[in-house]
């Protein structure tokens, strides 16, 4: 596991991450990437993986405090373990979102929650039932699709109906006759034990809310937030090249020129992804220079050009490896399954439109991005 320490395309993340003391960064993501396939196939639980991010305190973390660090560690958890990185990624939003629009009480107690051992996620997808109040108002109606960390994550910052008046709601969803991971059809992304969870009759009374109607909405911590998850699958890219390289060097293939500018071009791209990310985690952080429109604005170019990176790192980790990237047991290709799965968020065209209006919208809007 000695590329995890000086590999060339997880450095990027590496440096300042590795600079903190006390991480123990490698020894964390060492163990993540051991874990990841039986975490895959079932014979491991990825709650073991989430306490060895508790160990390191590192899910006290809501990305505010060092913006750079939080993406670096991002980057490299989502290179060893990606369906681990997505689940903390969901902790540390819904940990923002308790301290950004909850009261003083409310935040106090969700992180009282936190210290006693909670995981914190973050659930807006709804089910064809969608999450609404009960007519009478005294209890929760629907459910919420694509749900990650059935039976991991306990406490869920959900959204309660939609447009302008959404608002989030933290419960306790530790009900396992509520939860149902069977509808998670999907190749990747297996060990988030995803699925849907049934909100119908949750007494209200059980709901900690956070904020008003539309506060969800406010930026930067909405579309500017998503700089978490395209540092994610920048790391992901990268942890699939680095794959790639090792099955190459184990092949004695590394050194073919073809080989070589497949995996530079894509390395490239990443580089620049990465750079990007870190530019807008710091824009999207309290006490910025950047308006939030911006900073939401620079997040979502950041999270555009990760998808985009990681579709070419998929298409060259397959023509540098050929059919062995499809292999059962094939490392590349559970790293492939999981990022390609995880690069499908919603609403790109809604982001592509939004980055056009803010760097085209009004004169010398680009250059006020940039």
């Amino acid at each position: 596991m000695e590329r995890w320490r000086c590999g060339p395309f997880t450095r990027p993340f590496a440096a300042k991450a590795e600079a903190a003391p006390g991480t123990g960064l490698d020894r964390i993501v060492t163990a993540l990437e051991a874990r990841a396939a039986p975490e895959e196939d079932g014979t491991s639980d990825i709650g073991a993986s989430i306490a060895l991010l508790r160990e390191a305190g590192w899910l006290d973390d809501d990305g505010t405090e060092d913006p750079g660090l939080t993406a670096a560690r991002l980057g490299r958890v989502g290179a060893a373990n990606l369906p681990v990185g997505r689940l903390w990624e969901g902790h540390v939003n819904a940990l923002l979102l308790a301290r950004v629009h909850g009261d003083a009480r409310e935040a106090a107690g969700i992180e009282a929650l936190v210290r006693r051992g909670a995981l914190l996620g973050v659930w807006g997808a709804d089910g064809a039932t969608p999450v609404v109040p009960s007519p009478d108002g005294s209890a929760l109606r629907g459910f919420k699709d694509f749900a990650s960390g059935l039976g991991t994550v306990t406490h869920a910052v959900v959204t309660v109906s939609s447009g302008p008046e959404v608002r989030l709601g933290l419960v306790d969803v530790r009900d396992p006759a509520r939860a149902d991971a069977s509808t998670w059809r999907m190749r990747g992304m297996r060990a988030t034990a995803s699925g849907r969870y049934d909100l119908d009759g949750i007494p209200l009374g059980d709901v900690t809310w956070l904020g008003g109607p539309g506060d969800y909405l406010k930026e930067p911590h909405f579309v500017g937030g998503v700089w978490r998850i395209a540092a994610l699958q920048v790391g992901g890219a990268l942890g699939l090249l680095d794959a790639t390289a090792a099955e190459l060097r184990a092949r004695d293939r590394l050194g073919a020129p073809a080989q070589m500018a497949r995996l530079s071009t894509a390395s490239i791209r990443a580089l620049g992804a990465a750079a990007l990310v870190t530019s807008a985690a710091n824009a999207a952080a309290p006490g910025a220079s950047r308006a939030p429109e911006e900073a939401a604005a620079l997040s979502a170019a950041a999270r555009l050009l990760t998808e985009e990176t990681g579709l070419d790192t998929i298409r060259a980790a397959e023509q540098c490896l050929g059919l062995a990237h499809f292999g059962d047991g094939s490392v590349t290709g559970r790293k492939a399954r999981d990022l390609s799965v995880y690069l499908r968020q919603a609403a790109r065209d809604a982001f592509q439109a939004r980055v056009g209006e803010a760097c085209f919208g009004t004169e010398g809007g680009l250059w006020t991005i940039l």
